[in-house]
């Protein structure tokens, strides 16, 4: 088995690695790719645990997913995150469940709705991939990106609750609704615990080896330790993947250059394994297809592929035209306060709007109708990225994941050949909808012409406000530094200053000083006797870089700059100090 597991990773790095380099999407590549393999008699089966799958593989690829995730576009995105994360899947699961009971009735009621709660999470990692390749707008990548992270966590419940009752468990109605309301909540707040303690360690380590590996080793146990507790592990990964990106600015730039890369290889190493490990069970398929009831198990699967394909878009059509019009009526409440405000701060009709106020003003958050309408108002798709965002209902290793675990999580108490049909019906809902959808999803995007290009317009309009904010925040924090150096040196190093704040402001005209840029400043008439060293250029840079930073931060959280556009700008940040790191190493070794 561990030789077989070995190949099976040679062989999926190789096919997503040629599909990288000819630009396509390595998902459906290696799938397809292991899916011919697998009908070569010569191929054994590769079958591997269910919860083993499930526990390898999910935390890595949901934190890695979650540290990429705008939790800025993310909380103005809830909306809809949360209707598809966990309304669609209710919707699938109940539909699924009633559709398979009336073909099969022997699989009972409770049988249906385990095998709709098994099929019920896309995977968003193909839609991703070829989202991000073609350019897809952020809002709706955003949307795509976070159904994935909690659909996994309603499925995974809903799993739960329908085993134990097709195990003989008596479970009413309210039990699965507190069942769901424990492992949210306790998810939740375990994953903050441990976003809190990952956190505060890569603030006080300044080893990028080991916070990165600590980085790796984290997600496991907040994912064992929550599920240990009855909460969701997926959440749990979640939540703290969404609270260390979210800070990941405030830490060393070592960290963020060592842990990207780190994050991007483990993640095309198990996608590429997993998309593997779904082609490869195509002969034990066959193999269980062979039986008598054959035409039953095919003609369940093909109305269970049916129902998913068409109850997403008329799910995501319909919860859109009911989100638009709950978020209208909001507006008008928010718009009467704000009327009432105006009029009479201490009118009770504005305490909705007073209280928001002085949440708002402890971050330095002036409230208007603008503001009111970024914050409030949920983030409008168009008809073609709604189209876009019904057709990516690719599923992929939780589906397969869940069905192999069948038979533990019923505890052997369901037929073997029910299990059996759910696991083909599985693999067949996995498949078909990763090759008609993940190969015809390009098409779509290119056909309807859905595109960033209006974002990448607010971008160039952010960037170039943020550099002139940049070159304000420059400038002071240089006034300060040159006050200290005069203090400090004596007035003659006021020359030298000027001369590193010319190039660190990028004066286009040469100038003899930039103090003439600066505001001067009289310092103290007492020279110092010692003169500014190479280390004390070097911390005037890494001051300006970190004032830079600090900027973007504030900036960020004010909802005045996009998460991404921060992230972009931060990496050529980073990159400006780790140039003034290597001149540092390069001139400690001439010197030795």
């Amino acid at each position: 088995m561990d030789a077989e597991i070995f190949y099976v990773l040679v062989g999926a790095l190789a096919v997503g690695a040629f599909a990288r380099w000819r630009g396509w999407p390595a998902p459906l590549v290696v799938t397809v790719a292991a899916l011919l393999v697998s009908l070569i008699p010569a191929v054994p089966t590769l079958d591997i645990d269910g919860h083993l799958l499930l526990n390898l593989t999910l935390p890595p690829l949901l934190y890695s997913a979650a540290l990429e995730v705008s939790f800025v576009g993310f909380q103005r995105s809830l909306p809809h995150i949360r209707r598809l994360g966990i309304g669609l899947v209710l919707c699938t699961a109940l539909a699924v469940g009633l559709v398979a009971w009336w073909i099969m009735p022997e699989l009972t009621l409770a049988g249906g709705l385990l095998l709709g709660a098994i099929v019920g999470p896309p995977d968003a990692v193909s839609a991703a991939a070829i989202g991000r390749k073609l350019g897809l707008p952020r809002r709706l990548m955003t949307v795509l990106s976070g159904e994935s992270l909690i659909n996994d966590a309603t499925s995974l419940t809903l799993v739960r609750v329908f085993a134990a009752i097709v195990a003989g468990a008596t479970v009413t109605v309210w039990d699965g609704v507190w069942s769901f309301i424990v492992a949210v909540v306790l998810g939740v707040l375990i994953g903050l615990l441990f976003g809190v303690v990952l956190h505060q360690l890569r603030m006080r380590l300044d080893d990028p080896v080991v916070v990165g590996t600590a980085g790796l080793l984290v997600p496991f146990g907040a994912y064992a330790i929550a599920e240990h507790l009855g909460g969701s592990g997926v959440l749990a990964v979640v939540a703290m993947g969404l609270f260390v990106g979210y800070h990941a600015p405030r830490t060393d730039y070592t960290t963020r250059q060592q842990e990207r890369p780190l994050w991007l290889s483990a993640d095309f190493l198990l996608e590429s394994f997993v998309f593997a490990y779904i082609g490869l069970q195509f002969p034990r398929v066959v193999r269980e297809l062979g039986t008598a009831d054959a035409g039953i198990t095919i003609a369940l699967a093909a109305a269970v592929f049916g129902i998913v394909l068409v109850m997403r878009p008329i799910f995501v059509y319909g919860s859109y035209a009911w989100g638009r019009m709950w978020q209208g009526i909001k507006i008008m409440r928010w718009k009467h306060s704000l009327e009432a405000y105006r009029r009479d701060p201490d009118d009770p009709r504005a305490k909705m709007l007073r209280d928001r106020r002085e949440q708002l003003a402890r971050r330095g958050v002036d409230v208007n109708e603008t503001m009111l309408r970024q914050r409030i108002l949920e983030p409008v798709l168009s008809v073609p990225e709604r189209a876009v965002l019904s057709w990516a209902g690719m599923r992929g290793v939780v589906t397969l994941a869940m069905a192999a675990a069948l038979p533990d999580l019923t505890g052997g108490t369901m037929p073997a050949s029910h299990v059996q049909k759910l696991i083909v019906v599985a693999f067949v809902v996995t498949v078909g909808t990763l090759l008609l959808q993940g190969l015809t999803l390009a098409p779509l995007i290119k056909a309807l012409r859905v595109g960033s290009d209006e974002e990448r317009k607010l971008d160039a309009r952010q960037i170039l406000a943020i550099r002139e904010r940049s070159q304000e925040v420059g400038k002071a924090y240089l006034r300060a530094q040159r006050t200290e150096w005069k203090e400090r040196y004596g007035p003659e190093s006021a020359e030298v200053f000027d001369r590193m704040a010319q190039s660190l402001l990028r004066v286009e005209r040469d100038t003899d000083r930039a103090g003439q840029v600066l505001e001067s400043h009289d310092g103290s008439a007492d020279a110092a006797a010692q003169k500014p060293t190479y280390e004390d250029l070097v911390a005037l840079s890494k001051g300006w870089l970190e004032a830079r930073r600090e900027m973007l931060i504030r900036e960020r959280d004010l909802g005045n700059l996009s998460e991404e556009v921060m992230r972009e700008i931060m990496t050529a940040i980073d990159a400006e100090e780790l140039a003034l790191d290597t001149r540092g190493a390069i001139r400690d070794v001439g010197r030795a």
